[in-house]
């Protein structure tokens, strides 16, 4: 009897413990979009982000994926490292963008090839290019493979292709974290076919 009941509660430990592991990089990423919104690095918001974060995934429990992700913790550290970088570059060129032009400031939607088909790595890439000031994320299109993004600030065709070019990019980035080789492999050779044609 007591086996039996030791057995069961090594179980539930075992449960509890691939519950908490499952939910791990979905805590790690809202901790990470947290204290990008805020823009402040302090202990307080890591740790508000974290609170938020476990109470996120905690009261909205999302169905397990059939696919997992295949984190590279270099390249990992790599795209956290553009997100930042891209946060602070974006907000000056919408800001010089505001000033130069005011209310006549122009945006654009661009169609841009989806580059990969996990669910999950489609969401970090539209989470990560919306964190960009100016840009957002409009529609994913998983049929016909294409995603529409507005973009403040093209006001010709080229200045579309750059945005364009742009999200593409964001997306290598993220399938080079996170995606499979071989979708990395054609993010890298479409992009240089786009670059081609320019």
């Amino acid at each position: 009897m007591t086996g039996t009941g030791s057995d069961d509660h090594r179980r539930t430990g075992r449960r509890g413990v691939h519950a908490v592991r499952a939910r791990l990089p979905a805590v790690v990423w809202l901790t990470l979009v947290w204290v990008l919104l805020w823009g402040t690095f302090t202990l307080l918001s890591i740790v508000g982000g974290v609170l938020v974060a476990v109470l996120v995934s905690a009261l909205f429990r999302m169905p397990p994926l059939p696919d997992r992700l295949s984190v590279r913790p270099l390249p990992l550290l790599g795209l956290v490292a553009f997100l930042l970088y891209d946060l602070v570059a974006s907000g000056v060129e919408v800001s010089w963008q505001i000033l130069r032009h005011g209310p006549r400031a122009q945006g654009t939607i661009v169609a841009v090839p989806l580059l990969s088909g996990s669910d999950r790595v489609v969401t970090v890439m539209a989470n990560a290019l919306s964190l960009s000031p100016g840009a957002m994320v409009l529609q994913i299109d998983h049929e016909r493979e294409i995603w529409y993004i507005y973009a403040l600030g093209p006001r010709d065709r080229d200045g579309a292709e750059r945005a364009r070019l742009r999200a593409m990019d964001m997306q290598r980035r993220v399938l080079a974290a996170l995606g499979r080789p071989e979708e990395l492999a054609e993010a890298h050779r479409r992009i240089a076919e786009a670059g081609a044609r320019r």
